[in-house]
């Protein structure tokens, strides 16, 4: 492998990321009215007798998501009076001076105003073009922590600084005050027990499903009941609690409760629950349809190629060309008939939950049908041409076994470019579980993609984007990599890739 092919390999994998991003990007915030995304927020629904409140938060929210930018009249004479005032209040009249010096200044910036319904107040926006929130979106996809992280003005004397500590379950931490997080690096007893909140991806915030959450904590946050524990705050409270100390974040405006726990403002946490998170439901059940493939689809496809034009053959292609033909959302439906009348397995994931093994079964089971059709495919075709191959008469001339020159020669030969698929078969069962989580109930990030498409939720739908092309793409660098350690003939090159 010649030095820098693979960072090369990287850059190109990067832009291949780039380019699909781009184009997800434009199609969502084109293609799909702005409108729609309230479709399914409730606190929309609520303010339909209240015009003018309704429009603020319609208006707000376009401006939290970047759609837009939005000024009302009473944040710009602010800046001229004191609050509540009767200057402002009279100020605040549509025929007022003040007014008409708002609509100049607005209007000379190429804003577009309007006015409330029922108060008859002005307010300025300005759409913001699609190419420009791509471009603030990357810019702060990856958000590095550091002490003038927070800005907040009703707290002007926060201290900002970073020191050593320990976590309130006793792991021992480098922490931050200025920073998002509190806790920038810590340890404790969860996998792989050194955590890091330094360096992050900032996808944006959910909406309208998990409004004011996080994309990625969506994602990787644990699911299901809160598992409590005996702890000890830094106010010297003792209690049963669920919080991840290591999530904590800073929390402008703190209630009654928060005083009781925290003695600074980082207040915002997420909770450990007795389920895995999306990402890892996801990647778990992929993990055994991936194992589940290779442990059927190769022993079966071998078996295959050495009793070519056999019963065991013609037995494997019907499968193959069952799989291969028959819809997915079809031969998943019949396979889940067969489990729940034949052998009394859930028909949904939820029935048991995911600390029963029978909630597994089906839908492993089901992801894994169209790698085990693949792999019995291809490693049969290998077989059979490694079989035909000139080195094999020259093996038998020379007086090897048929057990040796399979083991040693057939075998090995027809196993390397299904070792190159490991990486990209692995891809394929998790970015490829749209329709099992969805038939299934599985709750992963498969089942998100069209949940999120359904609710309009655009911000999701471009992080699942993001996380599932990085999945594939990446796979495909790791699938040369790994072919070059498997078969050392090969090497990767700037010129062509292999020679």
């Amino acid at each position: 492998m010649k030095k820098g092919y693979i960072l090369k390999r990287l850059i190109r994998s990067v832009i291949s990321i780039v380019v699909i991003m781009v184009v997800v990007f434009f199609l969502v915030y084109t293609l799909v009215p702005r409108d729609n995304i309230f479709f399914e927020d409730s606190t929309y629904r609520k303010l339909g007798g209240k015009p003018d409140d309704k429009t603020e938060y319609v208006y707000n929210t376009w401006k939290k998501l970047g759609y837009l930018d939005y000024v009302k009249i009473n944040d710009y004479l602010l800046e001229r009076y004191e609050a509540g005032s009767e200057e402002i209040k009279a100020a605040l009249e549509p025929d007022s001076q003040e007014t008409a010096d708002f609509i100049a200044l607005y209007t000379s910036k190429g804003y577009t105003v309007d006015y409330f319904k029922v108060s008859g107040r002005a307010f300025a926006y300005k759409d913001i073009p699609v190419i420009n929130r791509l471009v603030n979106w990357f810019s702060q996809l990856i958000r590095i922590d550091t002490v003038n992280a927070v800005q907040d003005p009703d707290n002007p004397d926060l201290e900002r600084k970073i020191y050593f500590g320990r976590t309130p379950t006793g792991g021992l931490a480098i922490m931050g005050s200025g920073t998002y997080h509190k806790y920038l690096l810590y340890t404790d007893s969860r996998f792989p027990f050194i955590h890091q909140n330094f360096i992050t991806l900032n996808m944006g915030e959910s909406y309208p499903t998990y409004q004011g959450i996080e994309a990625l904590t969506v994602m990787f946050s644990t699911q299901g009941t809160e598992v409590k524990r005996e702890v000890t705050f830094d106010t010297g409270e003792t209690g049963s609690s669920a919080i991840n100390f290591g999530s904590l974040t800073y929390k402008a405006n703190l209630d009654r409760m928060d005083r009781k726990k925290f003695t600074d403002h980082y207040a915002n946490y997420s909770t450990f629950k007795d389920q895995s998170s999306m990402v890892g439901t996801s990647f778990t059940m992929g993990i055994f349809a991936l194992l589940l493939a290779y442990g059927l689809g190769l022993p079966i496809g071998v078996a295959m190629a050495r009793n070519k034009d056999g019963v065991v053959d013609k037995l494997g292609m019907l499968f193959i060309i069952f799989i291969t033909s028959v819809p997915s959302l079809a031969y998943i439906y019949i396979f889940r008939y067969l489990g729940t009348t034949l052998f009394g397995l859930p028909s949904v994931f939820t029935t048991f939950g995911p600390s029963d093994l029978r909630s597994w079964i089906l839908p492993i089971i089901s992801l894994a049908l169209p790698s085990i059709s693949s792999l019995m495919l291809w490693i049969r075709r290998y077989v059979v041409d490694q079989m035909n191959s000139d080195y094999v008469k020259f093996a038998k001339a020379k007086g090897l076994s048929k057990k040796e020159i399979f083991r040693h020669h057939i075998f090995k030969n027809a196993s390397i470019p299904i070792a190159q698929g490991i990486p990209s078969s692995l891809a394929g069962c998790i970015t490829g579980a749209i329709i099992t989580e969805a038939i299934y109930s599985v709750g992963g990030m498969g089942k998100m993609l069209p949940n999120a498409i359904n609710q309009y939720n655009n911000v999701m739908i471009i992080a699942l984007t993001f996380m599932f092309s990085s999945i594939s793409v990446l796979s495909v660098l790791l699938g040369d990599i790994i072919l070059t350690k498997v078969d050392p003939r090969i090497s990767l090159t700037d010129k062509a890739g292999r020679s």
